[in-house]
């Protein structure tokens, strides 16, 4: 695993926020980050789309030095109507999200 810092990975993360934003007619976006449980971390998307509003969030795993590795690939949706996992790309969230 290769571990990045995670102020690498936000600013990263803020460098794309205009342009998905765009890409998919968001309303609005924010960074969203969660402490899981042991060395878990979820990072990703907080999103407003057609009022509602959605968690989008991938696995990563943190080291002892707060750095954060990929765990796996995934996007999960986090909303009020409940939780999608296993999406691949942020093509298929959006799909996903569009369709409810």
């Amino acid at each position: 695993m290769d571990y990045i810092k995670r102020e690498t990975l936000i600013d990263q993360m803020n460098g794309q926020l205009k342009d998905i934003m765009d890409k998919y007619q968001l309303e609005d976006i924010g960074i969203y980050e969660e402490e899981g449980a042991g060395k878990d971390y979820y990072l990703g998307y907080t999103v407003r789309k057609n009022g509602k509003i959605f968690m989008l969030d991938m696995p990563y795993v943190k080291d002892d030095s707060g750095e954060l590795a990929l765990k796996e690939k995934v996007w999960t949706i986090q909303s009020d109507e409940g939780e999608i996992k296993g999406l691949h790309s942020l093509d298929d969230v959006f799909n996903e999200i569009n369709h409810r």
